[in-house]
């Protein structure tokens, strides 16, 4: 079939799906997306050709569109016509759940062609039965095969802190449970389906890990949670994932090939972000007694198993422990002389970056020391590994064996990992620089002194390890353009000058002009003088939440600045105001919600991860303040590198980066206030440089189109 004919048939299955569904109303702009959708999905050539041809559409979708329903329907239509798969990538839980829960259902049950659908997850989501079964007859005390604290997470702020006593018994109980509820078919290992979320230190206990899995050598291979969860994938249609997941497994097989699939990015905008985490690295140079146990650890196993290892890893260790010890107190010398010390002579936290990516030559030394040596190891390790896996297969009868004693093994990889991939990125030096900073934290009265390596521009890596595979793609989101440009966007994912992508902006059907205002406040004092801009800014709002009657949200660009409207608030409307971090942002949200709907008003004071995915329609939000333009913080060390270079071959970062980025975020920001098409809502932004600086009507030019008020500050009148 034709490419035309196959477009044209996954249109008419979308068009079939939407017109049967209840209360639906026609979206001129829900359509064209459809057919860019089916148009660019249908061009792709899958599998094996020598040439093939690649298309890749990127489309903003306003919100209101229904993007979801316009690019499910019409891609697995097409996916099953072309007998492939489809793979949907998210960056938020949220849509995950929305897709898996509502959209993916609802489909299934209209379209004519049945489907299967399921949910992607990492390994570390499901529990590894093994571990389990050893830490439940062992009494649930974990030994050093775990090394639960060392490893685990932090625990959320939210969280009880418990004695080592409670602690402990809450383990017991928890393992015990899971347990129960496995050998009664009452839970599937996936640390999701749980009835109560667990302790992220105890779930790291017994989370299955790739370092510590040998796979079909497992006695438990074959009820194994992960690989069950893993077959389920095998046999879908469409597959649901997030932007982390499909660029960790990149060339590992743990999703379709991205060459043999179409692929619709959702939320897209979040996908150069996702690429600098991902391909950025670090590590611990305060933690280090998990050192003491490496050669311990190597020896007992190779000696449990008659094998042997092949490096003298106890001088290695010793020697790659001191490099990194004195390693650390470099660092912390250096971090201390550039932010300074406090009263009682100790060193305060703060980042130290390395300007132009150029490391200091005292750190040069060490850094190639702890590269060999934590290689030397790495590779010693891992040829451990491999004759352990080796052993359990020739001999099955010692599987269970092999299983806790490559376990033991698997749980030092990550972090001699971390060393040699951390020390390679620091000692790198080319063309392009990389951000490399040292950071100290104290917490609880202990210092945290890590190292840490980033490349700074995300499109060369989508561009070299994502695009370059991918044949079929459709990249969507509510904001993939900044001051009414696709431009920026397309730098950052690396699609610049890509001859097989097609941009495509649909408008919401939204009618901002009628439903919306916009109103600039003109403060007396400049938002660069922030402490008077700050005291004045909150005086202004005090007085605007005083004439709230249902439900407002308050956006904040720094802590500081949430922190004074706080102390700020009179009597009468503390009861009003919920603070973003006094509680869990579900119980906040619930909160708000009960408040509205029982006829009070209430008011969310939100930093900026609460501008974006957060879906408050009707009285629940009536109101969006917005404190200051969300620039973002210029101490970022991966943004200060880059500018960093651009200003050295000749470019403005802040036109380039800052004013772009910036215009996507206030995009986002403005989009919580209108979220049905009966929705009117209002939009107080403090900042005058919106209206006044040049860079402000850029940013203005590309939001949605409110009726524009100005109103002057109080203080003037």
């Amino acid at each position: 079939m034709s490419s035309d004919a196959l477009a044209d048939l996954s249109l008419a299955v979308f068009e079939k799906v939407v017109g049967s569904t209840p209360g639906f109303r026609p979206r001129a702009g829900q359509h064209d997306m459809a057919a860019c959708v089916a148009t660019t999905l249908a061009q792709g050539d899958l599998g094996e050709h020598s040439t093939p041809t690649k298309a890749i559409a990127v489309i903003q979708a306003g919100t209101g569109v229904g993007k979801s329903a316009a690019y499910a329907s019409t891609a697995i239509a097409l996916a099953l016509e072309r007998k492939t798969r489809v793979l949907i990538s998210t960056a938020t839980v949220a849509l995950q759940e929305q897709l898996m829960g509502k959209d993916l259902p609802a489909l299934a049950q209209t379209m004519d062609k049945p489907f299967v659908f399921a949910l992607a997850k990492g390994r570390g989501r499901y529990v590894c039965k093994l571990k389990l079964e050893r830490l439940v007859g062992s009494g649930g005390s974990p030994d050093d095969l775990f090394d639960a604290e060392n490893d685990a997470p932090k625990p959320s702020p939210f969280a009880k802190t418990l004695s080592q006593e409670e602690a402990e018994e809450r383990r017991i109980q928890l393992y015990e449970t899971m347990a129960t509820l496995l050998a009664t078919q009452q839970w599937d290992g996936d640390r999701d389906s749980l009835p109560e979320a667990p302790d992220p230190r105890d779930w790291s206990t017994v989370a299955a890990e790739r370092h510590t899995c040998t796979v079909r050598h497992c006695p438990r291979f074959r009820d194994c949670s992960y690989y069950e969860a893993r077959t389920r994938l095998g046999e879908a249609n469409v597959i649901v994932a997030n932007h982390d997941l499909v660029l960790a497994s990149l060339g590992m097989k743990t999703l379709p090939e991205l060459d043999n699939c179409l692929v619709i990015f959702d939320e897209g905008h979040h996908l150069p972000a996702v690429a600098l985490d991902q391909f950025s690295s670090s590590m611990d140079l305060s933690n280090l007694r998990w050192m003491d146990k490496c050669p311990k650890i190597l020896q007992e196993v190779a000696s449990t198993l008659q094998l042997q290892v092949g490096e003298d890893v106890t001088t290695i260790t010793s020697q790659l422990k001191g490099v990194l010890t004195q390693l650390a107190r470099m660092a912390m010398e250096m971090v201390w002389e550039h932010t300074g010390r406090n009263a009682d002579g100790a060193g305060q936290d703060g980042t130290l970056r390395f300007a132009h990516g150029v490391l200091p030559e005292a750190l040069v030394e060490p850094l190639t020391q702890i590269l060999a040596q934590a290689t030397g190891l790495s590779k010693a390790l891992e040829a451990l590994g491999l004759e352990v896996k080796a052993v359990a297969k020739e001999d099955p009868s010692q599987a269970v064996l092999c299983a806790q004693l490559y376990a033991k093994l698997g749980s030092l990889a990550p972090r001699l990992g971390s060393l040699v991939s951390t020390a390679a990125l620091l000692l790198e030096h080319g063309e392009q620089p990389l951000a490399k900073w040292l950071q100290a934290q104290s917490e609880h009265g202990y210092l945290t002194m890590t190292a840490h390596a980033c490349p700074i521009v995300p499109g060369d890596l989508l561009r070299q390890f994502l695009w370059s595979q991918v044949r079929a793609a459709v990249v969507t989101s509510a904001s993939l353009t900044s001051c009414g440009s696709f431009d920026y966007f397309l730098h950052e994912a690396g699609l610049y000058n890509n001859p097989n992508v097609t941009a495509l902006e649909v408008a919401s059907p939204f009618d901002y002009a009628k439903q919306g205002t916009l109103t600039v406040v003109h403060t007396r004092a400049d938002p660069k003088q922030a402490e008077a801009y700050t005291r004045e800014m909150v005086a202004e709002l005090m007085q605007d939440l005083a004439q709230v009657e249902h439900g407002a949200l308050v956006l904040f660009t720094s802590r500081a600045q949430m922190r004074t409207a706080t102390e700020t608030l009179p009597a009468k409307l503390m009861e009003v105001v919920l603070v973003q971090g006094t509680q869990s942002r579900t119980r906040l949200l619930a909160s708000h919600m009960a408040r509205v709907e029982a006829g009070f008003p209430s008011v969310i004071f939100g930093m900026q991860s609460f501008g974006e995915g957060l879906d408050l329609p009707g009285t629940l939000c009536n109101t969006v303040f917005i404190t200051k333009l969300p620039f973002a913080p210029p101490s970022d060390p991966v943004d200060e590198a880059r500018a960093e270079w651009l200003r050295t071959v000749g470019r403005d970062p802040f036109n380039e980066l800052v004013i772009p980025a910036t215009g996507i975020k206030l995009l986002q920001w403005t989009g919580r206030a209108i979220r049905t098409e009966d929705d009117h809502a209002a939009v107080i932004c403090y900042d005058k440089r919106l209206l006044l600086q040049s860079y402000g009507k850029r940013m203005l030019a590309g939001l949605p189109a409110y009726r524009l008020e100005q109103r002057k500050s109080r203080s003037d009148i």
